[in-house]
């Protein structure tokens, strides 16, 4: 049995030859198994083939004994909303997000909606499918889940609609299913939304949406200028991750929203902690502290993040690779609450939001994450160690390696799954200086590979 489609932190591969409702199922048994759940809420995206797998999912659920509470065409922050809102011992969210459209995954989660990932269950799960089932005495039961309206309503109060006035926003679903939240946002708010891409399409029409790839901004980028609206959002397919446009259709870097919606959320909250990735850190960390707050470092990737949020019962956590995180969401990541602060923002300060950026960007300039790829690189990554840490006033091994100079700093890591390092460097102030190294680190890393 094919069972590549188990990654690391959820399941994702090709229908049908990875992926298929005949797998689905076993995976339903193997859940309840596993877990022991007896209250299940599942959903699915827009794909096609999204339907048959969750179908099959919810047969293999009913056979082992649970209960199924099916919310239907959503996003994966409905399936997290409902499995805590609902008090329900787990969730499963069928969808690939922004891989390419032949593929389908799902996304899981215990009570609270904790995550289930390699290291606390979808290895069980895994194995558990290679064995195999009997029907329970008595099979669960089937439900439909109304939770649009909770949800919705769960939304809005992260933000005093007393404060909100007439904005021109710009959404790109990406034929994702991010229209069909706005479209029941719209009656709440005072905002006029120019909607692109915007009916749900499993077919991606207009492509598969990741609004992080570079050739995919443009239809966000043309209409906030089209239209002279004040900000942009796109959304990749299962929308829980959010990208932003400024009034003049620049594409803003996440490292840059963590910062503005640690600051919007902790003048809300009064202070309490913010949980952040090591690969930018000085923007969030001086936004943080300017507003009262704590910013504390943790390890890159949503298990990591959502963990230390429950640790550290901390306000909210920020990657710059556009996951949002909110202590009142179950310390889930949305893609919905974050451009609902940053509208909030432009309302209550009257600034647009290339000025509330560039001032970020002109402090703490970074580089951006550059990929390279490298035959060896731990190798590479321990020469850049010992080259650079001399003379350092900080070495940190939190996520890769973080190295600090007075005036500049880099993050060099390893990714999980290919021979790519990815870099990050910024400055205090001096865009020459970042430049500079950044280049420096580049060359460096182009001559030590060369080395074999």
């Amino acid at each position: 049995m094919d069972l590549s489609c188990f990654k690391a932190y959820d399941l994702r591969g090709r229908v049908p030859d990875q992926l298929n409702p005949g797998l689905a199922e076993k995976i339903g048994r193997a859940y309840v198994a596993v877990t022991g759940a007896r209250n299940v809420v599942i959903g699915y995206d827009i794909r096609l083939s999204s339907p048959d797998i969750a179908d099959a999912l919810a047969s293999g659920l009913l056979a082992a004994g649970a209960n199924v509470h099916d919310i239907g065409l959503c996003g994966t922050e409905q399936v997290y909303f409902a499995t805590s809102h609902f008090g329900m011992d787990g969730g499963i969210m069928v969808t690939a997000s922004h891989n390419p459209k032949d593929h389908n995954g799902m996304k899981m989660v215990g009570p609270d909606s904790r995550p289930i990932s390699s290291d606390n269950g979808l290895n069980d799960i895994r194995d558990r499918v290679r064995q195999p089932f009997t029907d329970a005495a008595e099979p669960g039961r089937y439900e439909t889940l109304e939770a649009m309206s909770a949800y919705v309503d769960h939304l809005l109060g992260y933000v005093d609609p007393t404060s909100l006035r007439p904005l021109s926003i710009v959404c790109n679903a990406g034929n994702g299913g991010a229209g069909l939240v706005i479209d029941e946002l719209e009656q709440h708010l005072p905002f006029e939304f120019i909607k692109v891409h915007h009916e749900p399409d499993g077919h991606f029409p207009n492509g598969v949406p990741n609004p992080i790839l570079p050739e995919n901004r443009a239809a966000t980028a043309d209409a906030v200028i089209a239209n002279g609206a004040a900000m942009g959002i796109a959304w990749d397919g299962d929308y829980d991750r959010c990208f932003f446009f400024d009034e003049n259709g620049r594409f803003i870097e996440g490292y840059y929203i963590v910062g503005l919606l640690a600051d919007q959320f902790l003048r809300k909250t009064g202070g309490g902690k913010v949980i952040h990735d090591p690969r930018l850190v000085w923007n969030t960390q001086d936004l943080v502290r300017a507003a009262g707050g704590e910013a504390i470092e943790s390890k890159t990737g949503h298990a990591f993040i959502k963990q230390r949020m429950r640790d550290e019962d901390a306000v909210y956590g920020g990657e710059m690779s556009a996951h949002h995180y909110f202590r009142d969401f179950a310390y889930c990541d949305s893609g919905m609450i974050p451009w609902l602060l940053v509208a909030e923002r432009l309302c209550q300060s009257g600034q647009t939001l290339s000025s509330l950026i560039d001032a970020r960007i002109e402090a703490y300039p970074a580089s951006g994450e550059i990929n390279r790829t490298i035959a060896d690189p731990p190798k590479v990554i321990a020469a850049i160690e010992a080259k650079y840490s001399v003379g350092a006033i900080k070495v940190s091994h939190v996520d890769g390696l973080s190295i600090e100079f007075n005036d500049w700093r880099f993050n060099l890591r390893m990714s999980n799954t290919e021979p790519v390092v990815r870099l990050n460097v910024e400055s205090r102030g001096n865009i020459p200086l970042m430049e500079a190294k950044t280049e420096e680190l580049l060359a460096e890393m182009q001559r030590l590979n060369g080395k074999g």
